[in-house]
């Protein structure tokens, strides 16, 4: 049995929500069925298509977000769903963009081949379109402050990532630590302002060179961008679609500029302890 939650329009009562059929051009942002070949479907294929069959509030945050557990044929997966209709009104943000912000980095996350965003999508759910992320079973006794030296080349990553996304939010616990010592990135809700607003905890790295791995992906995406739309890979071409045409300038831009640096920005008189 599970107990109604309250909503971001009210109480509704607790029932099962499949995915509705979104018509060809209304909702370009759902992504289509890849089929696999294995015993049962994949944790991606779950998430996009399976029936969301519980899902309750999470404690913390200014917006709703829900803890979900969706199934398909048999088998079922948890994930983390943020609908527009939960989102509190920003001055500096418009309003009910945070979910396709969130989405905006996980493609560029994957974009840029970093692999740091967990798979996320744009879908229905009980209160609406949202955005829907995969949960990373992790220990929330850990964050950014609690992690070893040895996690040093994957928080450059994530340090990079900020610049580029223009994070405005990268708190201690916006990092989580899943399976084999992996570090996940998530709350990516603000994002790709037009107006440079990076707000983060991660100033280890203060006038350190960005690894050279890191800027040539990032030279190969600002190369891509000037091209034709049309001839954008498939994933660049959803980022570009996604983002008012401000925001995808202000994006050229902030990779103009971390590719001409070519190091870590710090703040003056702030120091933090760095990590190898």
């Amino acid at each position: 049995m599970v107990t109604p939650v309250q909503g971001p329009t009210g109480i509704l009562s607790w029932r099962r929500v499949k995915p509705r059929r979104h018509r060809a051009g209304v909702d370009p942002l759902i992504i289509e069925l890849s089929s696999e070949s294995n015993s049962g479907p994949a944790t991606t294929d779950i998430i996009r298509h399976g029936e969301i069959v519980s899902y309750h509030l999470a404690p913390l945050g200014s917006n709703y977000t829900f803890v979900v557990k969706i199934e398909m044929d048999g088998n079922e997966s948890q994930a983390i769903y943020k609908p527009r209709e939960g989102e509190a009104p920003l001055w500096d943000f418009p309003s009910g963009t945070l979910y396709k912000r969130e989405y905006a980095a996980y493609l560029l996350s994957e974009i840029l081949g970093w692999n740091i965003v967990p798979f996320t999508i744009i879908r229905d759910g009980p209160y609406g379109i949202g955005s829907v992320q995969e949960f990373v079973d992790h220990d929330p006794k850990q964050n950014y402050y609690t992690l070893e030296d040895g996690c040093a080349d994957q928080l450059r990553v994530v340090a990079c990532f900020d610049l580029v996304a223009n994070s405005t939010d990268r708190k201690a616990n916006h990092l989580l630590m899943g399976d084999g010592g992996k570090i996940w990135s998530i709350d990516h809700g603000l994002t790709f302002h037009s107006d440079m607003k990076v707000r983060t905890v991660i100033w280890d790295f203060c006038s350190e060179p960005i690894p050279a791995h890191l800027l040539e992906s990032l030279t190969g995406l600002r190369e891509r961008l000037d091209f034709p739309v049309d001839s954008l890979p498939s994933l660049l071409k959803e980022l570009v679609a996604l983002l008012p045409p401000e925001e995808v300038h202000a994006l050229k831009l902030r990779l103009d500029w971390v590719l001409e640096e070519r190091v870590f920005p710090g703040l003056p008189g702030r120091s933090r302890r760095r990590r190898g």
